[in-house]
């Protein structure tokens, strides 16, 4: 990889470096996203409501295991960043190879777990009969592509560890493509459904990572690597589980909360079940602004924590938080006024439209206080304190979240909008935790 392509975030200018991160980070999470939202759109118009039930539940699970496969990717990313402002290049090498060992050891377990269990899982997120037989063949096949996933994560883990967050971008977007013509000829052409979808989903990913890996061949890396280091190094992957494994927990502790009020809206009924599937499409969308200022305060951080720099990364954490609130009130406005416009795209059924819209209206406000609670999350995880952030994931998800939407859809007349309150009121939680947490590194400091 030609060095000038990693940003060094240890020297210059703190918004411009951290800008020029961010922007195809953004770039690459928007094309991640499409994956289910295309999966969606084309079902949505080529389907029926069972269809975008189905779709809307099983990528919910799906998203979730990408997001833990991720979150603990991310032990790897800060541990590599550490590395590079370190100056130990032979060092970083060594992570990229535990990381590699670990992550296929994980997929091949999560691929026999999940086959064997889909069902199981289908059945406790109360999908609606009409839609059952379709959520869970959407979710095996998408099972069986655990393995794409993980690579693909590794992959760009590693690269935004560098400070290289392009070719990850340029990656997606090759999957993105594909997984559109994937989606048209199986679904639109071949009258597949959901199961069409989700195998557009896993052949994109496929070739997605076939190129990485002819590309990656050919890059200059600023780590030292080769293959005798690809094997399992005991202190890196100590240290990649000590920041990853509470990350991890963290995002899977939020995700089955997002899938338990996935399963009380499945129960309010199936126009409402489609409806919060299509809106979650569209909060699929409105949460990357805040998940690319957070990966990019993480990257941020980790390399000005492994050069000494702890001033610089503060500066780092405050620079992230303003511009990403800055960009959330804009969102706010769009998502709380606009909802049925956003929504319109992934189906033409009017009541669905109407009942995403309305819960996107309860949700909105989330998109401000979002990108100040994810710039939190970003600068623990690059300074390798990560048990705060699981602690926050988990009461927050356990103690507020949940009760909180269970309480919403339990009052007379209860709406899909009084359900999405329930997640900006969560998130106010985790910003007063994260205040208590700055204060008390404050006085350890001190």
């Amino acid at each position: 990889m030609d060095e000038k392509k990693s940003i060094s975030f240890t020297e210059g200018p703190i918004a411009g470096s951290l800008l020029r991160f961010a922007v195809p980070v953004l770039g690459a999470l928007i094309l991640q996203a499409a994956y289910g939202a295309v999966d969606l759109l084309v079902v949505g118009r080529f389907g029926d409501a069972s269809g975008i039930s189905a779709v809307g539940t099983g990528s919910a699970f799906m998203q979730m295991v990408t997001f833990v496969i991720t979150s603990l990717a991310m032990g790897a990313t800060v541990i590599i960043g550490q590395h590079i402002g370190e100056k130990k290049p032979e060092r970083a090498g060594d992570a990229v190879g535990t990381s590699i060992v670990m992550f296929a050891a994980i997929g091949i377990v999560l691929t026999v777990l999940l086959e064997l269990s889909a069902g199981s899982i289908m059945s406790l997120m109360q999908v609606p009969e009409a839609s059952f037989a379709k959520a869970v063949t959407y979710v095996r096949i998408c099972s069986g592509g655990i393995l794409v996933i993980i690579a693909y994560n590794v992959i760009s883990g590693i690269l935004r560890g560098v400070g290289n967050a392009n070719l990850p971008f340029l990656f997606v977007g090759i999957a993105c493509v594909a997984n559109i013509l994937g989606d048209l000829l199986f679904v639109a052409v071949l009258g597949m459904d959901a199961a069409g979808a989700a195998l557009a989903t896993v052949l994109a990913q496929l070739i997605s990572v076939v190129l990485s890996l002819a590309v990656l061949r050919r890059q200059n890396l600023p780590i030292r690597f080769s293959t005798r280091q690809l094997r399992v190094f005991g202190g890196e992957l100590k240290k990649i589980l000590n920041v990853g494994v509470p990350i991890a927990v963290q995002e899977a502790t939020v995700q089955i909360s997002f899938l338990v009020v996935n399963s009380i809206v499945n129960d309010m009924g199936l126009t409402q079940s489609a409806g919060y599937g299509v809106a979650q499409k569209v909060v699929s969308f409105i949460m990357l602004v805040p998940s690319s200022v957070m990966q990019s305060v993480s990257a941020f951080v980790a390399q000005n924590i492994g050069a000494g720099q702890h001033e610089r990364a503060k500066k780092g954490l405050f620079t992230a938080m303003t511009a990403g609130c800055a960009a959330g009130a804009v969102i706010f406005l769009v998502g709380f006024f606009c909802g049925d416009i956003l929504s319109a795209p992934f189906t033409k059924d009017a009541q669905v439209i109407a009942q995403s819209a309305d819960y996107l209206r309860g949700f909105s406000a989330d998109c401000i206080l979002t990108c100040i609670l994810f710039s939190s999350i970003g600068y623990f995880n690059g300074c390798g304190k990560s048990i705060p952030v699981m602690l926050q994931g988990m009461t927050s998800a356990f103690f507020i979240r949940i009760p909180v939407s269970f309480f919403m859809a339990g009052l007379p007349g209860a709406s899909l909008m009084l359900v999405g309150l329930a997640t900006p009121v969560t998130t106010v939680y985790g910003i007063v935790f994260f205040v208590v947490c700055f204060a008390v590194l404050r006085k350890k400091s001190t």
